[in-house]
C-alpha cells in the first residue's frame, strides 16, 4: 500500500507572525514609552502591520506561485469560521450604534449600577460573561454583545474602558472553554474519544480556582480605582433592547437573530424616546458598523496569514517541535498543552487548533497512558488560553471593534494586562498536570465491558 506523503514542516514560515509582534509591540514601545509620545499606541496602526505581515507569508515558499498562493488565501478567507465572525462583526455594529443613540448602553449600565455598587461592577460584568458564554458555547458572540455595556461601565464608573473589555473576554473565555456546545468542547472530546460531562466535570474543576481568583482580583483592583459615583437615572423602555441581547444571549439563541432583533427594538426605541428621529435610523446603525470596518478587514487578513502559514509547513513545525521533546507521562500532558497553544498562535483560532493538534494528542495519549478526558481538557484549555491572549484573536479583535464601534479607540496591548483569568487558567492547568495524579477509571464511572461500552456510546453522541 502507497504510504500517504509526509506533511512538510518549516519553521521559517512561522516568520509573518513573527514579524507583526515585533512591529506591533515593537513600534508600540517605542513610541509610547521610549520618545513619549502621547497616545503612542494609537500611532501604530494594527492593519497596516497585519499587512507587512502578509507581504512576508506571500513572499515566502516558492513552491508555489502567485496565483496558488492567492488560492490559499482565498480558501482561508472562505473558512466558515471567518465568513461567520465578520458577519457577526457587522451585525454587533448595527446593535452598538443603534443602541447606542437610542440611550440604551448608558440606561442598562445605571440600572445595573443601581443593584450592585459601581466598585463590585467590573467583577459582576465578568460574572455576567461567563454565564452567558457558558450559555451560548461561544466566547466571540458573548463579546459582541457584551462589548457596548462594558464600555458604559467604564463610562459610569470611571474605571478603565481597558479594564472591563478585559473582563468581558475574560468572562467569555470561560464558557467557551466549558460550555457542551462550545465547538472547542466539540473538538476536544470528538478527537479524544471520550464523553462531553465527563470531560466537562474535570475540566471544570481544574478553572474553578481560576474563575473564583479572577473575581477576587477585579474586586481588589477596583474598589480605589473608579471615581465615587452614583446610579444616574434610567428608562427601562430603553433598556429592554439590551435585555433582550442579554436574555437571548443566555438562552441559547442564534447570535444574528438576537443581534437583529436588538437592532430593531433599539430603532423603535430611540424613536419612540424622541432620542433620534426616524429618518436618521440608517445613519445610526452605519455609525455602528463603520466602527467595525478596520476589524473586519484584520479578520481576512489573518485568515490569509494563517492559511499561508499552514501551508508552508508552519504548523508541521511546531507539532513535529513538541512531540520531539516528550519523555514522560507529564512531558506528554506538558507536550499537549504547548503543542495546541502553539497552533493556536500560528492559526489565531481555537477550534481549528484543537481539531488540527487532536489526533497528535490522542496518539500522546495513548502512547504515554493519558487519560482521554484528562488530555481533551488539556487541550480546550491550552488553546482557550493561547486565544485569550492574543492580540490579533478574534476575542480582542470583537472587543477593541466593540468599543470603537462605542467611540473609544482601545488597542489590544492595552486590554492584554487585564486579562487575568486566561493568565490565572493557564497556570491552574500547569499546576494540574504537576502536582494532581491521574485517577485511571472508566470515563462513566463504571468498570469493566459495561463502562468501556457506555464511554464509547457517549464519545459518539458528542
Amino acid at each position: 500500500m502507497e504510504q500517504p506523503a509526509q506533511k512538510k514542516s518549516n519553521p521559517a514560515a512561522l516568520l509573518p507572525i513573527l514579524v507583526f509582534l515585533v512591529l506591533y509591540l515593537g513600534f508600540g514601545i517605542l513610541f509610547e514609552y521610549v520618545l513619549k509620545i502621547e497616545m503612542g499606541f494609537y500611532k501604530v496602526q494594527a492593519i497596516v502591520m497585519f499587512l507587512i505581515a502578509l507581504l512576508v507569508a506571500v513572499a515566502q515558499n516558492r513552491e508555489l506561485d502567485f496565483q496558488g498562493k492567492v488560492r490559499v488565501m482565498a480558501k482561508g478567507m472562505a473558512d466558515e469560521n471567518v465568513l461567520t465572525m465578520c458577519l457577526i462583526f457587522l451585525a454587533a455594529g448595527a446593535f452598538s450604534g443603534a443602541v447606542s443613540a437610542a440611550g440604551g448602553a448608558d440606561s442598562t449600565v445605571n440600572l445595573f449600577l443601581t443593584f450592585l455598587p459601581d466598585k463590585f461592577a467590573v467583577g459582576g460584568l465578568f460574572l455576567i460573561a461567563c454565564f452567558i458564554s457558558l450559555s451560548m458555547g461561544s466566547s466571540t458572540s458573548t463579546i459582541a454583545a457584551l462589548a457596548p455595556f462594558a464600555v458604559g461601565i467604564s463610562q459610569a464608573t470611571g474605571f478603565p474602558v481597558a479594564l472591563c473589555l478585559g473582563a468581558a473576554v475574560s468572562g467569555a473565555m470561560f464558557g467557551d472553554n466549558l460550555s457542551m456546545i462550545s465547538d472547542t468542547t466539540i473538538a476536544a472530546v470528538r478527537t479524544q474519544g471520550c464523553g462531553m460531562k465527563d470531560k466537562f466535570k474535570m475540566n471544570f474543576w481544574i478553572v474553578l480556582p481560576a474563575a473564583v481568583l479572577t473575581v477576587v482580583l477585579l474586586v481588589l483592583v477596583t474598589p480605589g480605582g473608579g471615581s465615587a459615583v452614583e446610579a444616574g437615572e434610567y428608562n427601562i423602555f430603553q433598556v429592554i433592547p439590551y435585555l433582550v441581547v442579554l436574555v437571548g444571549a443566555l438562552i441559547g439563541f442564534n447570535v444574528f437573530g438576537v443581534l437583529i432583533a436588538g437592532t430593531a427594538l433599539s430603532l423603535v426605541v430611540g424613536i419612540a424616546t424622541g432620542a433620534f428621529e426616524w429618518t436618521e435610523m440608517f445613519t445610526v446603525m452605519y455609525d455602528g458598523i463603520y466602527g467595525m470596518y478596520d476589524i473586519t478587514v484584520i479578520s481576512l487578513i489573518v485568515a490569509c496569514i494563517g492559511a499561508l502559514v499552514n501551508e508552508g509547513g508552519g504548523i508541521e513545525a511546531i507539532i513535529r517541535f513538541v512531540r520531539s521533546r516528550m519523555r514522560t507521562k507529564k512531558g506528554a500532558q506538558l507536550g499537549i498543552g504547548a503543542l495546541v497553544a502553539g497552533v493556536d498562535i500560528a492559526t489565531a483560532n481555537n477550534t481549528i487548533a484543537i481539531v488540527l493538534a487532536g489526533p497528535i494528542a490522542r496518539d500522546i495519549g495513548r502512547e504515554f497512558g493519558v487519560d482521554p478526558r484528562r488530555s481533551a481538557s488539556l487541550l480546550d484549555i491550552f488553546a482557550s488560553v493561547a486565544q485569550g491572549l492574543l492580540p490579533y484573536g478574534a476575542q480582542i479583535l470583537y472587543a477593541v471593534g466593540g468599543a470603537a464601534a462605542a467611540g473609544y479607540a482601545v488597542s489590544a496591548f492595552q486590554i492584554l494586562p487585564y486579562l487575568f483569568y486566561p493568565v490565572l487558567m493557564g497556570v491552574c492547568a500547569l499546576v494540574f498536570i504537576l502536582f494532581v495524579p491521574e485517577k485511571r477509571r472508566p470515563a462513566s464511572g463504571k468498570t469493566g465491558d459495561a463502562g468501556k461500552a457506555e464511554e464509547a456510546a457517549e464519545a459518539g453522541e458528542g
